[in-house]
């Protein structure tokens, strides 16, 4: 059996010995949303350190748990912390809770993240539904030998993100009256910010904004036929574009400053999204 599915299968087995919960739709906690998971109707938690295998996130503020419970009527898995390519990880690694929320249930899977704005009509605090995304700059998930089990060997990509998940997305914005911008989101390996130059490059390319995560998750979830939804909080505006050095203080700062908008964004659109289900 390979290496990479004999893992994901430890870890799923390892889930399911503790928690006997079916869920719905998958939600992954970018900065500055850590306790929404806090804020569910919570039927069971598991800590990351609980599944034999499993990656440890490591950065400030990601506590690395599992959320089983129900948004609304919605039953749901919440990711309390992500896991970063740029913390040392396979990209095999950084995508397999990804895999593992699919197989224990998920068909939709909603990203959300903190990302830096390159659009020069943005700015911090801004929301950003993704609409699609460049991945070129990272390793893709599905390279090595295709896990047959889980998708295509070459699977399509004309749309990664889903036009009616997002159009749920939009419609709590206007109901909340929370203004959302729409975007092509860019991930880099991180864990340095980018240059003034790469910034101009990735205006060209057409990229709104760029963070070091999502794109890699939603190509492993679209591998295995998830619907997928992304929203970006962009907590500032990209190098170069502003006379100010970047900060990881500025982006935990705007990402705080507009979490509970962001969590109420966040409700009413899985609501919402149980139509598509």
């Amino acid at each position: 059996m390979n290496e990479t599915y004999e893992k994901l299968m430890r870890c799923y087995q390892a889930i399911r010995k503790k928690i006997d919960f079916q869920p719905k739709a998958a939600l992954v906690l970018g900065s500055g949303l850590g306790d929404y998971a806090e804020t569910i109707q919570t039927e069971a938690v598991l800590d990351y350190h609980e599944i034999d295998g499993f990656p440890i996130a490591t950065v400030p503020g990601h506590k690395g748990r599992f959320i089983f419970g129900y948004i609304g009527s919605v039953p749901v898995v919440i990711m309390q912390g992500r896991v970063h390519y740029y913390e040392g990880y396979s990209m095999q690694d950084v995508v397999l809770p990804i895999r593992l929320m699919k197989m224990l249930g998920a068909d939709i899977l909603c990203l959300t993240n903190a990302a830096g704005g390159v659009n020069d009509t943005f700015q911090a605090g801004d929301f950003m539904l993704i609409t699609d995304h460049i991945a070129s700059f990272v390793p893709s998930p599905l390279i090595g030998e295709n896990l047959e089990a889980l998708g295509v060997r070459f699977p399509d990509m004309s749309e990664i993100y889903d036009e009616k998940l997002q159009c749920a997305v939009k419609e709590a914005a206007a109901e909340l009256q929370i203004p959302i911008k729409e975007g092509i989101y860019l991930q880099t390996t991180g864990p340095s910010y980018e240059s003034k130059q790469e910034i101009r490059m990735f205006r060209i390319l057409g990229a709104d904004a760029v963070g070091m995560s999502t794109a890699c998750e939603a190509i492993a979830a679209n591998h295995m036929g998830m619907k997928i939804c992304g929203i970006s909080c962009i907590s500032n505006l990209a190098c170069g574009m502003t006379d100010r050095p970047l900060s990881h203080a500025e982006v935990q700062e705007t990402s705080d400053r507009m979490a509970e908008s962001f969590k109420k964004l966040i409700t009413c659109s899985i609501e919402k999204m149980i139509k598509y289900m």
